[in-house]
């Protein structure tokens, strides 16, 4: 399973998800969409229409940017950043 790390301003919209939880999928997506499962509306603060990820919201698999077609592997991790924006 892949381990996701969130960050904490999602963390305390949904009643007990954690910061870092973990997830089955072949992609990115899947495992979004399985933690959707377990608390929905997750995804509906993750992506758009589409789905596509939000222009604010960055994925990373090890390390290395990523897409919701990205694919994980069990023992991967998958971290879910917000971008700062502002001026």
């Amino acid at each position: 399973m892949a381990e996701v790390h969130l960050p904490k301003t999602l963390t305390g919209l949904f009643a007990g998800l954690g910061p870092v939880v973990p997830a089955d999928g072949a992609t990115v997506g899947d495992a979004l969409t399985a933690l959707d499962g377990r608390w929905p509306g997750l995804m509906d603060r993750l992506c758009e229409p589409g789905p596509r990820l939000r222009p604010h919201i960055r994925v990373f698999v090890d390390q290395s940017p990523a897409e919701l077609a990205t694919t994980v592997a069990a023992d991967d991790r998958i971290d879910v950043v917000t971008a700062i924006t502002g001026g």
